[in-house]
């Protein structure tokens, strides 16, 4: 079944390491026949992007270690000629080298932007998983051995099945169809956050009931409002509506309406 990578992003305490084990590797060394010296600078075989989400003080910064994604639908593949990108029976997914020469079209070919440009050698590079690592014997490539909140597994699909359908883990944008063999546990989703305040003391309002019910009326969510007031509304799809319900005992219960197409906070809530 090959190799697989399950990417925590909750686990990841964004440390960077990852992203420097992989420059430390790559950067002015060569491994034939799998890569060449990758750039001091441009270039992040394995890149751990920033994504904030919400407006303040409702603001959610989420890390996502991003590498190639060794598809086994690979788009870089049909774009490359003369064999120039294949799959190893592993499932890893390589850029020649040599036959890539002058082959900049790969790069627009990857829907994930991990394959990078090298004008000085005149050929596309991205993540190879440390093939020739693991051609040595090793058993994970450098970004997860150096992983300090254990964020990042690697191994045989058949061995992390168990573990990919425990977790719910899926590939990072499906519906593209490329069949991606890295697999994400808590990728950022959009929330709906809010403060409660006590219309007649101003007081902030804890413990109240917060749910959020989808356009059929089927609830998706619930939370209640902390000691400050505060509610996070998680696990939501994005351009949807939802009917927010605000509930307590000796209060009159509130609905609002949001149309969500990103994280949304909805300010101090009066009840």
């Amino acid at each position: 079944m090959g190799k697989v990578m399950v990417i925590d992003v909750t686990k990841c305490v964004s440390c960077y390491n990852c992203q420097i084990a992989c420059k430390d590797e790559y950067t002015e060394n060569d491994w034939p026949p799998y890569s060449l010296a990758q750039p001091e600078t441009g270039q992040f075989w394995m890149k751990v992007q920033e994504v904030f989400a919400g407006t303040v003080p409702k603001v959610k910064v989420d890390y996502v270690p991003i590498p190639c994604m060794h598809c086994d639908n690979a788009p870089c593949i049909s774009a490359a000629t003369g064999g120039a990108v294949y799959k190893r029976p592993d499932g890893i997914v390589i850029i020649d080298p040599v036959k890539s020469q002058g082959q900049k079209q790969l790069v627009a070919s990857c829907p994930y932007g991990v394959i990078y440009w090298n004008d000085k050698l005149n050929i596309a590079q991205k993540c190879t998983f440390c093939a020739h690592l693991l051609d040595q014997g090793w058993e994970m490539p450098r970004c997860v051995e150096v992983c300090q909140g254990y964020a990042i597994t690697f191994g045989e699909e058949a061995d992390l099945k168990g573990m990919i359908e425990a977790t719910k883990a899926a590939p990072m944008k499906p519906e593209l169809g490329a069949k991606p063999r890295i697999y994400y546990v808590g990728l950022p989703q959009p929330f709906i956050a809010g403060a409660l305040v006590d219309s007649k003391s101003g007081e902030c309002l804890r413990d109240a009931q917060v749910t959020a019910k989808d356009a059929t009326g089927t609830q998706v969510t619930s939370t209640m409002s902390d000691f400050l007031g505060d509610f996070w509304l998680h696990g939501l799809v994005p351009n949807n509506a939802y009917t927010v319900t605000i509930s307590k005992k000796g209060y009159a219960t509130k609905t609002v309406t949001v149309s969500l197409d990103k994280a949304t906070n909805l300010g101090d809530i009066q009840i």
